[in-house]
C-alpha cells in the first residue's frame, strides 16, 4: 500500500482491490460520456501514483485543467461508490434494505400504492428477520402516510396494526438506543481517564454507571439489547479492573452470536471487537488454556469469508491477532520465540498501511500500554 495521503478520493482508490477496480472501469465505460471518459483518465492516473502530488499530477494529464480538478475529483469519488454499491448489493444487509425502501418510494411516487405496500411488506419481514430496526421504523412511517393519504382497501383492522407495530419499533429503538449510549459513554470514560485509580474514582464510575443504566434494560430480549448490555457491562468491568466481571461480560459478548448465528454476518465488527476484548480478559486473568482455544477460533474465523470480503474485517482481525499473540508470548514467558512474529507483523502493516490502521493501531497500543501500567504499575514505558 502506498504512504498516507490526506485527499479522500487516492485514499478510496488505494482502498480498491484489483476485481472491484475492473468493475469499475466496466461500470463507466457502459454509462460513460464525455465527462467520464476525463474521469477514467483521472483514476488511472491516481491509480498509478504511490504518494498523491497534485502538481505531478496535473503536469502528466494535460487534459486535466486545474480550475476542473475539483469537481472531477468529486464527480469520480461518486462514481466509484456507485459502482461498489452495485457490486456490494448481495453482501450488507442495510444496503438490501436501502434499495428495498428506493424502490418502495419509487412506486409511491408513481402512484402505485399497492405495489409500494408490497414491497413494503417484503422489506418487513427481512428487516425483522435481520434485527434492523430502524429501517423496519421507515418502513412503518411509509405505511402509514400511505394509509393515511390514500385509500387503499388494503386491509380491515390495517390502522390499528400499524399504530401497534410503530409502538412497539419505538420502544426496541428507544431501549437499545439507551443501551448503546451507555456503552458509548462507557468506552469515552476509559478514553478520556483510564482505569479507576483510587477509591474516588470508582465511586465515580459507579455513579456514572447507575445514573445512565435504563432500568427497563435489565431484561432485554432482542440481539442489539443483549449487544450493548453486555458491552455495557464489560466496559464497567475493564474500567473498575475488574477482570472477572469484564470476562463474565465479555464471554456473554462473544456467546451472544451463537445465539444469534445469521447476526455473524451482519455485525462482524462488533463479534471481532469482542473476540479481541475476551481474549483480553483471558490474559488479564491467566486463563491460558482458554485463551489459546480462543486464539485458534479467532484466526480461524480471520479466515472465513466474511472476513476476507470486506478490508475493515481483514485489518481488525490482523490487529487484534497480533496483539493476541504478542500476549500469548507474555504468558509464556517466550520472549526470545517471540520475535519469531515479528516479521509476520511488519509485513502485515505494510500490506495494510493507511490511515484506517493507524487509528485501529493506536487504539491498540494505548490499550495495550494501559494493560500493562495496571498489572506493572512499576514498569516503565
Amino acid at each position: 500500500m502506498p504512504n498516507r495521503s490526506t485527499d479522500s478520493l487516492f485514499q478510496l482508490i488505494k482502498s480498491l482491490e484489483k476485481s472491484e477496480k475492473r468493475n469499475f472501469k466496466l461500470y463507466i465505460t457502459r454509462n460513460s460520456g464525455e465527462e467520464d471518459l476525463k474521469v477514467v483518465q483521472l483514476f488511472d492516473a491516481l491509480d498509478k501514483m504511490e504518494i498523491y502530488d497534485e502538481e505531478l499530477l496535473l503536469r502528466k494529464n494535460k487534459a486535466l485543467k486545474k480550475q476542473q480538478l475539483s469537481n472531477a475529483k468529486a464527480h469520480l469519488y461518486k462514481q466509484i461508490l456507485t459502482s461498489l454499491r452495485l457490486i456490494k448489493n448481495e453482501a450488507n444487509i442495510d444496503i438490501q434494505l436501502h434499495e428495498q425502501m428506493d424502490h418502495a418510494r419509487i412506486l409511491y411516487n408513481k402512484g402505485l400504492y399497492l405495489q409500494s405496500l408490497k414491497v413494503l411488506d417484503k422489506m418487513k419481514d427481512t428487516a425483522q428477520a435481520n434485527q434492523q430496526y430502524t429501517y423496519l421504523q421507515q418502513v412503518v412511517f411509509l405505511e402509514k402516510k400511505i394509509e393515511a393519504l390514500h385509500i387503499t382497501r388494503s386491509m380491515q383492522d390495517r390502522a390499528e396494526r400499524l399504530t401497534s407495530e410503530a409502538d412497539e419499533v419505538n420502544d426496541r429503538l428507544l431501549q437499545i438506543s439507551k443501551l448503546s449510549n451507555l456503552s458509548l459513554l462507557l468506552y469515552s470514560w476509559y478514553i478520556k481517564n483510564g482505569h479507576a485509580r483510587n477509591k474516588n474514582d470508582e465511586m465515580a464510575i459507579q455513579k456514572f454507571f447507575d445514573d445512565h443504566y435504563p432500568a427497563e434494560a435489565r431484561n432485554p430480549h432482542g440481539f442489539y439489547e443483549k449487544l450493548y448490555k453486555y458491552q455495557s457491562h464489560s466496559w464497567y468491568g475493564f474500567i473498575l479492573q475488574d477482570f472477572l466481571l469484564y470476562y463474565r461480560y465479555t464471554q456473554k459478548w462473544v456467546d451472544l452470536f451463537d445465539e444469534y448465528p445469521f447476526m455473524l454476518e451482519i455485525e462482524t465488527s462488533h463479534y471481532i471487537k469482542g473476540m479481541h476484548n475476551l481474549l483480553g480478559a483471558h490474559f488479564d486473568l491467566q486463563n491460558y488454556d482458554k485463551f489459546n482455544e480462543d486464539l485458534q477460533t479467532f484466526e480461524d474465523f480471520a479466515r472465513s469469508k466474511v472476513v476476507e470480503q470486506s478490508e475493515n474485517n481483514k485489518i481488525q482481525c490482523f490487529i487484534y491477532i497480533s496483539t493476541a499473540l504478542i500476549n500469548k508470548h507474555f504468558i509464556e514467558g517466550t520472549f526470545t520465540g517471540g520475535l519469531a512474529i515479528v516479521p509476520g507483523i511488519i509485513d502485515g502493516l505494510a500490506e495494510y498501511e493507511a490511515p484506517a490502521l493507524d487509528q485501529a493501531k493506536d487504539e491498540a497500543i494505548r490499550e495495550f500500554i494501559d494493560k500493562r501500567k495496571a498489572s506493572m504499575p512499576d514498569a516503565t514505558y
